[in-house]
């Protein structure tokens, strides 16, 4: 058998094993890596670079002791998934690099990770100052995650004390100029509306590359052609809707508002919306 067939061979028999091996070790191991999943990749890759240039007859002792190593990982891996010490001991714990806003120059060192390297992944995630920085740790795969100080977080609406609807997934009604019949029916919607929809704006079905449904259910268009831009809806009765319906939730929320703060906020909204409501129906008269 000719030298360079058997290299071929070896080849596709270490892709294939290599596949298998991957697929069995989980999508770990092709994310954020442990030290000893580390090694276990750069072990499994240096022995499948050896199975296809060997050419003697005991090439396939490569193969077996691939199949050997991820047997042993596996096991250690089940090991870890049922015992925290085990765990603690093949991956390592997270170590705290900053806490209440002061830097832990001990951890640092235990982590041989310096100051620079600190600022550059805390920048990295958009905290440039450590006085900004609540909690830090430096977690098993070398990442570094924190927590801003509470007067550094983004304002939500939990802390005012407003409730909110959950945000449910947009839906991709039409990719690449075709109709996503299931992502249609996801989002509560046929085809007769979709076509309604893209005559408001003004495109073909045929230039559209992604048409996403979003939860409040307006619809954003992505075309083909990207010098030409969508027509804005002209119909005002959708907005009219969708306007009264928030109006009405928030009437409902300010009566049953627990506290002077909250019940002050949804009053506010309420007379707001009123006001768009209000110049919505003047609009719709105006055109009649």
């Amino acid at each position: 058998m000719p030298q360079w067939f058997l290299v071929i061979l070896h080849t596709l028999v270490a892709i294939l094993v290599l596949f298998v091996i991957t697929k069995l070790l989980g999508k770990r191991q092709v994310s954020q890596l442990s030290l000893f999943e580390y090694i276990t990749g750069i072990t499994i890759g240096s022995l499948a670079a050896y199975i296809p240039l060997e050419s003697r007859e005991t090439w396939y002792l490569g193969v077996i002791s691939l199949v050997v190593w991820t047997v042993v990982s596996l096991v250690i891996e089940y090991f870890q998934i049922k015992s925290k010490k085990i765990r603690d001991l093949v991956d390592g714990t997270g170590r705290v690099l900053i806490k209440n806003g002061k830097v832990l120059e001990d951890n640092l060192r235990k982590e041989r990770v310096s100051m620079d390297e600190l600022m550059s992944q805390l920048r990295s995630k958009g905290a440039f100052k450590v006085a900004d920085v609540e909690f830090a740790v430096m977690e098993n795969s070398g990442e570094i995650n924190f927590l801003l100080t509470k007067e550094n977080q983004p304002l939500t609406p939990k802390m005012l004390g407003l409730d909110v609807s959950p945000e449910k997934e947009p839906q991709s009604v039409v990719v690449d100029g075709q109709i996503q019949e299931k992502e249609l029916a996801e989002a509560h919607r046929d085809q007769r509306w979709l076509h309604s929809e893209l005559g408001k704006h003004g495109v073909e079905l045929s230039n559209v590359f992604l048409a996403q449904v979003e939860s409040n259910g307006r619809m954003h268009l992505d075309l083909y052609e990207d010098q030409l831009q969508a027509d804005q809806p002209t119909d005002l009765n959708p907005l009219l809707a969708a306007l009264e319906t928030c109006q009405e939730e928030f009437k409902k929320q300010a009566a049953n508002a627990q506290g002077k703060r909250s019940k002050q906020l949804y009053e506010t909204g309420y007379a707001q919306l009123t006001k768009l409501v209000l110049d919505t129906q003047k609009q719709l008269k105006s055109k009649k």
